[in-house]
């Protein structure tokens, strides 16, 4: 086995598997959830080696997250770490750079940007934000908690799905509203107490595969990390997975890297992250991100 260490400290091994590393690359196809198959190491190191160097802070972060956490342990702890490491790289050059380049932020008000409809036991809750790919925004995240919270307080509701209107689940969060934070530190309390990342885990701990999201179209960033919660993920064919944060200087911040990691190991949530590709939803089912595919 070689290993090689980027800008970060991460390290990326070749072909033999290794807990310690960041994740291991291999040109062989395998279960084993410590290794990516790409169709070339030497291009895959290549394309890995300039995004940290361009997002080190960004690639160091989400490395040091991903090995703290403890899949098997509640939600809620991964969640805090999460946030308070996304708020230290919200601080940090990187987003920066990223904000200065962007220009100002524009936030988009939309209409009833998420939709809740009871029907019998189950309820059933829709992203509604088509004309943005229901892109996550403030007031989307105000919605959809005042929806969950109808589930987690009536022990009657048996069923809960979460799904979209338009050409995409959710295309992740509004860039265009990025920055607009009064601070670091208000930005962390504000995703840990209103948090839907928390909802969804007490619901599916309750409700199991009753607790269901059906995804299309793009299920990028926090769209990603907020189905993963869910028991079952049923996808449609049309599907681009993805985690696009660290071209922000940012890592998953809407409990991705607990979802996620859950469901497919750390060293691919890493992949995920650093190299910014997106994955089909053949490869999602057979990594066990999703559970289905209609």
């Amino acid at each position: 086995m070689s290993s090689v260490e980027l800008a970060g400290g991460v390290a990326v091994a070749v072909g033999t598997p290794c807990d310690d590393a960041t994740f291991t690359l291999s040109e062989h196809d395998t279960e084993d959830r410590r290794v990516i198959p790409v169709p070339s190491v030497p291009d895959a190191l290549d394309e890995l080696r300039e995004r940290c160097a361009r997002w080190p802070q960004a690639a160091a972060v989400c490395d040091d997250v991903l090995r703290a956490l403890d899949p098997a342990a509640p939600a809620f702890g991964g969640v805090i770490t999460e946030s308070l490491a996304y708020s230290t790289l919200q601080s940090g050059r990187e987003f920066a750079r990223w904000l200065a380049e962007r220009g100002p932020a524009a936030p988009v008000a939309i209409p009833d940007p998420v939709q809740a409809a009871r029907v019998d036991d189950a309820l059933h809750v829709r992203f509604n934000r088509p004309q943005r790919h229901n892109a996550f925004s403030t007031d989307a995240r105000a919605a959809l908690l005042e929806a969950l919270e109808v589930a987690r307080l009536d022990r009657s509701v048996r069923a809960v799905t979460l799904s979209g209107n338009g050409p995409s689940f959710c295309s992740g969060g509004d860039l265009a509203e990025f920055g607009t934070f009064a601070d670091p530190a208000s930005a962390h309390l504000a995703r840990t107490r209103h948090s839907p990342a928390l909802v969804l885990a007490e619901l599916t701990e309750r409700l199991g595969d009753r607790c269901r999201a059906e995804v299309h179209g793009q299920v990028l960033g926090s769209g990603l990390e907020m189905a993963a919660f869910c028991g079952h993920v049923r996808s449609t064919a049309d599907a681009v997975f993805g985690l696009p944060e660290l071209s922000l200087g940012l890592i998953p911040g809407a409990g991705g890297t607990v979802s996620i990691t859950r469901r497919i190991g750390r060293w691919r949530t890493a992949y995920l992250v650093l190299s910014g590709r997106t994955i089909d939803p053949q490869t999602a089912l057979r990594w066990g991100l999703i559970d289905e595919i209609v």
